[in-house]
């Protein structure tokens, strides 16, 4: 599928009315509003497709999972903020309900979920998970008070907190919560899975199908790790727990419809090969490094044709690595799945147009778009990496670091996907371009990704490595010409030290100490606020944003 996705990006100018002579005929625009002036932030990427190398089945599979996907938009505006209607009817400013939209709700996650609709109060930590009166303690009694029956209902990723009639908190299956969309989403995987010739993908569209009735995703997680040779690719149902920033225990839906870029895929292939003895070399004591990632896991890249619910909102996914059950993981691994047209995208949108003002000039040439996959791919791979379970209870990871648990798990997979790519840089399996096209491309898109702010795990990891980094003389900062550089040595011990402290605060289960080091680390200073404010005020998007759908498909 080389060269069949095409990707236009339009920097949302339509929007935007700059104050100054008119050159037609001499008169000054209206001010910039507000909201045109937040839509700024955004680019637009037109997801177009053409289908002419697909299969007749293909063809018409892929509005079916489109139709599946929008559920999951549904489903995910409750969560996020009670549902769409309810936000978006009292909004008469077209700007400021297209801001909205994007924001899947009333508050800005770019700017550390503020509300930007008068009479909006700050944005739950719990979103719509839980009761709006419901503190965290009184969640934490509950569950402690609870049998073991109802305190795994309450903590599950799949299930809704509400109050019964008798006041106290009580938990809804996602099943029941979320009937119709689930339900009409089933009838349309069951229906995209007659049209299926790959065997693996008609039994996981089934199997996911089935878990929309009973919230048992883990049949169908195995099920999509199984499936090998597949062109279509749909990633659909509840699966980060970012939006829950209460305790990260709840899953939001979400939808991707992808189809494989088969060439660069093959690219990727050897890869897959090389994760036990990556395990085993991790820097860190052999404890923590103890389990083995599954045989099965497989490296691809795909391009994305929908982005629907969680991963549509806020900053866009690159990357996916999945799935999170660590059951699954430990038996069969993790997929990775490299969104390409929307990585080169923001490369050529954003992270470009930052590394000409951040990054010092004889560095620049170490910016290559080869580069920025790499990192984005060995991220994903960290991500399978290290240990799933805490040493001394054998209990998941996420759920003993709770609302910690996903900016420390980025950060991890940020700096050990770059301890990575030095390894095999030094055993020669990475032969293209040098170690400091992977360090320099890697600050640059530390401050593309610094600026998604405190409401995004990924922000929040990038700000505990940019301040650790800095800590530890990784890079240095030219304060008269206000650009920074890598220092090659020093980056190096860095990347090592900050792996070895992320790994074993996970190993321990070390929820105080995860607590401290975002305190600590993750938060902006003062310079690198002012040099987010120059590429601010320079006019380059914080992300992007999607024409998708049927009507841009063709």
């Amino acid at each position: 599928m080389n060269g069949k996705i095409g990707i236009g990006i339009l920097i949302l100018m339509s929007t935007t009315a700059f104050a100054g002579d008119n050159a037609a005929g001499g008169k000054k625009k209206p001010a910039q509003s507000e909201f045109a002036k937040r839509l700024g932030k955004y680019a637009t990427i037109r997801l177009e497709f053409d289908s002419s190398n697909l299969t007749k089945s293909q063809r018409r599979m892929v509005p079916i999972l489109i139709e599946a996907a929008e559920k999951m938009d549904d489903a995910f505006w409750i969560q996020a903020c009670g549902g769409k209607d309810a936000v978006l009817k009292g909004i008469t400013d077209p700007d400021a309900k297209r801001f909205a939209e994007i924001n899947y709700g009333p508050w800005d996650r770019f700017d550390g979920n503020k509300p930007f609709i008068d009479g909006i109060g700050p944005k739950p930590p719990g979103a719509n998970f839980y009761p709006k009166d419901m503190s965290k303690q009184e969640f934490e009694r509950a569950v402690a008070a609870a049998d073991p029956k109802r305190a795994k209902a309450l903590t599950s990723s799949y299930t809704m907190i509400r109050r019964g009639k008798d006041g106290k908190l009580t938990a809804v299956p996602y099943h029941e919560f979320f009937a119709p969309q689930m339900h009409y989403a089933a009838a349309r995987l069951i229906e995209a899975a007659g049209l299926a010739k790959d065997r693996g993908l008609k039994n996981y569209l089934l199997k996911r199908a089935s878990a929309f009735y009973n919230d048992n995703y883990q049949p169908s997680d195995l099920a999509w790790m199984d499936m090998k040779d597949n062109v279509i690719d749909f990633v659909v149902g509840p699966i980060e727990t970012y939006e829950d920033a209460l305790f990260g225990y709840k899953a939001a839906f979400e939808a991707y419809v992808l189809v494989k870029d088969v060439e660069w895929s093959a690219r990727l292939a050897k890869y897959a090969e090389l994760l036990p003895a990556l395990q085993r070399g991790l820097p860190v004591a052999d404890a923590y490094k103890a389990e083995s990632p599954g045989s099965d896991a497989d490296l691809n890249a795909y391009d994305v044709l929908y982005y629907a619910g969680d991963c549509n909102a806020g900053a866009k996914t690159l990357a996916i690595n999945l799935p999170n059950d660590p059951v699954v993981q430990l038996k069969k691994g993790t997929r990775r799945l490299q969104l390409k047209n929307a990585m080169r995208a923001k490369y050529d949108a954003i992270l470009l147009p930052i590394s000409n003002l951040l990054i010092a000039e004889d560095q620049r040439k170490h910016i290559t778009f080869d580069a920025f996959f790499g990192n984005t791919l060995f991220h994903e791979v960290a991500h399978g990496l290290g240990i799933k379970m805490t040493l001394k209870d054998k209990k998941p990871i996420r759920e003993v670091l709770k609302e910690e648990a996903g900016a420390v798990e980025e950060g991890k997979a940020d700096v050990l996907g770059l301890y990575m790519v030095g390894k095999l840089r030094e055993q020669g399996v990475v032969t293209d371009g040098q170690l400091m096209d992977n360090y320099v491309t890697f600050l640059a898109g530390t401050f593309r990704s610094v600026r998604f702010g405190a409401a995004s795990a990924h922000g929040r990891a990038n700000m505990l490595r940019f301040n650790y980094f800095e800590e530890l003389g990784a890079f240095s900062r030219d304060s008269a010409a206000g650009v920074y550089r890598v220092n090659l040595a020093e980056m190096k011990h860095a990347v090592e030290s900050l792996s070895h402290k992320i790994l074993t605060l996970q190993g321990d289960g070390d929820y105080a100490g995860a607590g401290e080091i975002m305190r600590k680390y993750g938060k902006i200073g003062t310079t690198l606020q002012a040099d987010l404010d120059r590429v601010n005020e320079a006019s380059i998007p914080v992300d992007v944003v999607f024409e998708q759908g049927m009507s841009v498909l063709h």
